[in-house]
Formats: C-alpha cells, sequence, structure tokens
C-alpha cells in the first residue's frame, strides 16, 4: 500500500509511531539531554530546497523555526554554512550538529504530505537514528519525524521521500517535548525544565 491509497481514517491519528517507538525515542533523547554538557553550544540545521530559501517566506520560516527550538539554539542553515570559500560537503559538516529540521515541499496548500528531494532524504538520513530530526510542517510547527508517516519515492531512479504529517497532531506531545529537551543548552533553566521535558512518559513525583 502507497501513501496515496490511505484513506481519511489511516490519516485520522495523533501520531503514526507505536507507543513502544514512543518511549525508546524518548529514552534516546533523555540520554542526549543528560550528556551534553554545561556551556556547550547547540547546533540544529535547517534542510530545505534552495527552491524554499528563495521563497519570500523563508525568513518568517526560520523565525517561526527558532521560536519553537529552546531558547539559545544556533539555527543554520545551507547560505548560513556554506559559500564560494567553504564548499558543501555534508560528511564532515554534519558531526557539528546536534539536530536537524526538515523543511520539505508541501503536495498543495494545506497538505500534509510533505515531499523531501535526495539530498534533504540523504542528510535525514545522516542523522535520523543519532540525533532528534524534526520535520517543520507549515500548519503544524515541529513534529519528530519518528511521529509521521514515510514513504521513499524512486522517480527516474532518483530516490525522493514523502513524509505525511499524522492529522490529529498535538504540540504538547511527549515526544516533540522529549526532543525539545535534548536540544536544549545545558543551563539552569534547562536542568530546572529536564524532568518535566526529557521524562514525559514517567509518572507525576508524588
Amino acid at each position: 500500500m502507497t501513501t496515496d491509497d490511505l484513506d481519511a481514517d489511516d490519516l485520522d491519528v495523533e501520531t503514526f509511531a507505536t507507543p513502544g517507538q514512543q518511549r525508546r525515542f524518548a529514552t534516546a533523547m533523555e540520554r542526549i539531554a543528560a550528556a551534553r554538557a554545561p556551556g556547550s553550544l547547540v547546533r540544529v540545521y535547517v534542510s530545505a530546497a534552495p527552491r524554499m530559501a528563495d521563497n519570500p517566506k523563508w525568513a518568517s520560516w526560520l523565525a517561526k523555526i527558532a521560536e519553537e527550538l529552546p531558547a539559545g539554539v544556533e539555527v543554520l542553515h545551507y547560505r548560513s554554512v556554506f559559500n564560494d570559500a567553504r564548499p558543501y560537503e555534508w560528511d564532515s559538516f554534519v558531526e557539528q550538529l546536534d539536530g536537524l529540521v526538515i523543511v520539505g515541499k508541501q503536495k498543495r496548500a494545506g497538505s500534509r504530505v510533505n515531499l523531501l528531494g535526495p539530498v534533504a532524504r540523504l542528510e535525514l538520513r545522516s542523522l535520523i537514528a543519532q540525533k532528534p530530526v524534526l520535520l517543520y510542517e507549515h500548519n503544524l510547527g515541529l513534529i519528530p519525524v519518528i511521529d509521521c508517516r514515510s514513504q521513499v519515492l524512486r522517480p527516474e531512479g532518483t530516490p525522493r521521500l514523502k513524509i505525511i504529517a499524522p492529522k490529529r497532531w498535538k504540540r504538547n506531545s511527549a515526544t516533540l517535548r522529549s526532543a525539545l529537551a535534548a536540544l536544549a543548552p545545558s543551563s539552569t533553566l534547562a536542568e530546572e525544565t529536564h524532568d518535566h521535558l526529557a521524562r514525559p512518559f514517567a509518572p507525576p513525583a508524588s
């Protein structure tokens, strides 16, 4: 079955992840948050196709992404990092990153289907099992990719990726809180909110 074959009921969910996947994700994010050294810089790269960066709304999208990320996170993107003096070399650059935000092309206005080109797909694959990876959905904000449904597309042999956001996504989801905790710079505030954000599945203290 492809995503085009899904009916409304298949998409009418808060997440496509199973409870077990969500718990494992939260545990991994907790380890990342706990391992962060005090005062260390947190860098998140926003991956988007060149035509997205040429969009008049690009600056607004970056501002919204930065607003949804924890305070103090350094937000990077292609044009802020790479130039003639520093050509694109992802394999060496990715080691400097703490997280990734993907901005895909919406299938149509208001659609929850986001299309990623081959470069964005490879960037996502390089970090998905190691660091927080989030989709920026224009109508819903940041969504952990684990909560989305994905499908590899191969037009003319070039692998691309389709990512579908869940219809009933909630911004206070446990997975998003876990991912944001893993991206919070180590500070007094981060320490105070660590238990609330990084352990969203834990029962409240008695």
